[in-house]
């Protein structure tokens, strides 16, 4: 889903119009500069949620998803955890 971005004074204005483009792409709110809020449609924040309860099988999985899986690194931040698998 694409996504906008505009200030929280922009989205006071033009509330009309953000509410509406919310249908088709999520809108971002900011606030001083930095992301406060996310203006979703009804549709995908059901979408969503229905997903966040969602138990997905690895045999289920795209061979672009696995892909995508096997790009993906470690924050170094959190190599130690790696001792806890030896």
């Amino acid at each position: 889903m694409e996504m906008i971005t505009v200030s929280a004074a922009e989205f006071q204005r033009y509330f009309g119009r953000y509410q509406d483009e919310a249908l088709t792409q999520a809108v971002v709110i900011t606030r001083n500069g930095r992301e406060r809020l996310v203006m979703l449609s009804v549709d995908e924040y059901r979408r969503l949620k229905r997903r966040d309860r969602e138990v997905l099988r690895t045999g289920d999985l795209s061979d672009a998803d696995l892909a995508a899986i096997a790009k993906t690194e470690m924050h170094p931040r959190h190599a130690p955890l790696d001792e806890e698998l030896k």
